[in-house]
């Protein structure tokens, strides 16, 4: 498996600075959110010129980015068709930097829209990306996040989409906190779609999220070990630590999931 973080760990960081710190922790890659207040710079608005830098700059880390991860959300039929325009604004992006993933939501369902609709609304943008995202080299992938914690919602859409460069990415913490799936319920629904998985550890309360320390928090961190070595998952694993810098150190957390795989290959 292979190691990541997010840039909401470290926001006023610049690219330069973001793989650096990743290289010298011993991080394989990053996972910017673009479309936020985070300083990486690998936005929509760079230019041509400034796209073919920062890919240099990123080969020459050494260090990957193995996704990107804009807020895409594609269940209001009002928002929509701009959404798909972005999420295709999006593609070029990633693949003129060489990161070959591009998270998307399913988002909240638009109003007074039941849930087969949206999957068909969902459905339906993400298979109208498709033939750009393969043509690009790079995959799709739903998050089981916002209106879309249930796998089998993110089943449903995927199955219908059914194109191998729109896939999942498995949230660990949304499926158990939000709706109430086991770890290992959640990875065997979603196990043939997964692409790239999120872990973080935490509450469990809805009505406060507090992120904690793996192994520190109520999720089955080793489940999810167990889980991905069973299926010979050799992806990355993404930090997600949102504001909480007096709570997480990105040197443990990768020190605590290293010995959580070689603890679950045993």
């Amino acid at each position: 498996m292979r190691y990541v973080f997010m840039s909401f760990s470290c926001t006023q960081l610049p690219l330069a600075g973001y793989l650096a710190l990743a290289k010298s922790l011993g991080y394989e890659g990053i996972e910017p959110r673009p479309g936020w207040d985070h300083r990486h710079g690998i936005e929509l608005s760079a230019d041509a010129t400034e796209r073919a830098r920062l890919r240099r700059m990123i080969k020459d880390s050494g260090v990957a980015v193995a996704c990107l991860s804009p807020g895409l959300r594609f269940a209001d039929p009002e928002t929509a068709p701009q959404q798909i325009a972005e999420a295709s604004a999006y593609i070029d992006l990633a693949a003129d930097i060489d990161a070959p993933r591009v998270r998307v939501f399913g988002g909240e369902l638009g109003k007074g829209i039941d849930r087969d609709t949206a999957i068909d609304l969902v459905a339906d943008a993400l298979q109208s990306l498709a033939p750009q995202a393969r043509a690009r080299g790079v995959t799709l992938c739903m998050e089981t996040h916002d209106a879309w914690t249930n796998p089998d919602h993110v089943v449903a859409v995927l199955e219908r989409v059914n194109d191998p460069h729109v896939r999942a990415v498995w949230d660990i913490m949304h499926p158990l906190r939000t709706s109430g799936w086991s770890i290992r319920d959640a990875w065997t629904r979603l196990r043939p779609w997964i692409e790239h998985v999120h872990i973080h550890d935490g509450t469990l309360e809805q009505s406060k999220l507090e992120f904690a320390p793996i192994g520190k928090g109520h999720y089955d961190i080793p489940a999810v070990f167990t889980c991905l070595t069973e299926m010979g998952y050799n992806g990355y694993l993404s930090g997600e630590w949102i504001n909480c810098d007096d709570t997480i150190d990105l040197a443990t957390e990768l020190a605590s999931m290293k010995f959580l795989e070689v603890a679950a290959q045993r």
